[in-house]
């Protein structure tokens, strides 16, 4: 049976070269007993493909299960796949055959695999390499022959790397992939998937079939589609029953097509490293950080500017100027020299004018002070400093080396 007999067969619409290649992957893996893994983002179609495989192969007169691992509670998990003994569990008050008990000859098709507890990926891993397995309750070995087809919407090497599914047991199920695309990959299909369930929608309700204007199908084909064909199939079932008009424009189109509110901000991805981002991430707490000192620096001369006494305010004197030459060294505005008179009192004598120093605004040197005080601070580990100053080791690391900071 070629590709095209298979989609009339199975009703599938489209022309995407990328779906009749795992169509035809599923053609030829039909005939062998080997385990597959059908892989593809939520709303796709992947529970076509076990259905292909289960009718093409010779066990199709044997029996097909398809069992969701995410709708089963992880309690009963093992006590659906296996079966349990009668009395091994609260509620047990029967014995019972498991999933692969009963399909024993023919095919299952574990849906949402991934979702499958630790504990029970240990006993289908055993399954699948031997087609052993025990009921919950007992230790009597029993044997089935089963065809396994998996399927998931995640990525299986995120979770192996997470701790979530066992590296061997996704190599046992991946030994034939078959990648479903998502409806953004096939765009030639979308329209064509649109009029299939326009017509089956007015079929159904009994009213005329909706169409589309060329601006509304452009639309329609350059829509992401986060939800792939399931999203696409039950807007156009809302359009069907709630507009009048069977013209759809594409004002009217941009009503049911929700908006996605993707940040246009630099994102890190998990387990990518960002220089760049880094630094700037660093440069911005600098600047905050200058900022803040500034309005310290106003707040601490203001109070120098209120003092009461008669007597010149001035580093031997005053405590304030000192922690002024303590805590913002070479950082005075011009404007505010470091002896500082009442403004009720004029000066016995004249007041020799002082040094101004001009402030530094130089980002690269408060970046080297940050780094310096937070090496300090943490003794040189470079760890402890590098979380502080909200940066990578790494870039801690190259900045240390670029300012040559000992």
């Amino acid at each position: 049976m070629d590709v095209l007999a298979i989609k009339q067969r199975f009703g599938i619409n489209g022309n995407s070269v990328l779906l009749d290649r795992a169509i035809d992957i599923a053609r030829q893996v039909a005939a062998t007993d080997i385990t597959v893994l059908v892989s593809g983002e939520s709303g796709t179609g992947k529970e076509f493909f076990p259905k292909i495989i289960h009718q093409l192969s010779s066990r199709k007169h044997g029996p097909y299960i398809a069992v969701n691992c995410g709708a089963i509670p992880e309690g009963t998990i093992d006590s659906e796949l296996f079966g349990h003994e009668k009395g091994s569990f609260t509620g047990a008050h029967e014995a019972r055959k498991g999933y692969f008990e009963v399909v024993n000859g023919g095919t299952i098709f574990l849906d949402e695999v991934a979702e499958l507890p630790l504990s029970t990926q240990v006993r289908l891993l055993r399954v699948l390499e031997s087609g052993e397995f025990m009921r919950v309750g007992s230790s009597k070995v029993l044997k089935t022959n089963v065809r396994v087809v998996g399927a998931t919407n995640i990525n299986i090497p995120d979770a192996i790397n997470t701790g979530k599914f066992r590296q061997d047991l996704y190599y046992r199920l991946n030994t034939v992939p078959i990648f479903v695309p998502a409806l953004r990959e096939r765009k030639e299909d979308i329209y064509l998937l649109f009029r299939k369930f326009a017509s089956d929608a007015a079929e159904k309700y009994r009213m005329p079939a909706i169409s589309m204007d060329e601006e509304a199908q452009r639309l329609l084909v350059n829509y992401r589609w986060p939800g792939n064909i399931r999203q696409l199939k039950n807007i156009t079932e809302q359009i069907s029953i709630i507009e009048k008009n069977r013209n759809i424009t594409a004002e009217t189109l941009t009503k049911y097509l929700p908006q996605n509110t993707v940040s246009e901000l630099p994102i890190l991805y998990k387990g990518q490293e960002s220089t760049h981002f880094s630094e700037r991430e660093l440069l911005y707490k600098v600047l905050f950080d200058m900022r803040k000192d500034v309005n310290d620096l106003k707040q601490l001369v203001g109070n120098l500017m209120q003092n009461e006494s008669g007597t010149p305010a001035t580093a031997e004197n005053s405590p304030i100027i000192q922690r002024l030459y303590q805590e913002f060294p070479g950082s005075y505005p011009q404007e505010h020299p470091i002896i500082v008179q009442p403004h009720d009192k004029m000066p016995e004598e004249p007041i020799q004018e002082p040094e101004e120093v001009e402030e530094s605004f130089s980002l690269i040197k408060k970046e080297m002070d940050y780094i310096r005080k937070a090496l300090q601070k943490h003794e040189g580990k470079r760890k402890d400093a590098a979380k502080e100053l909200g940066i990578s080791e790494r870039t801690l690391y190259r900045k240390i080396k670029e300012y040559n900071i000992e």
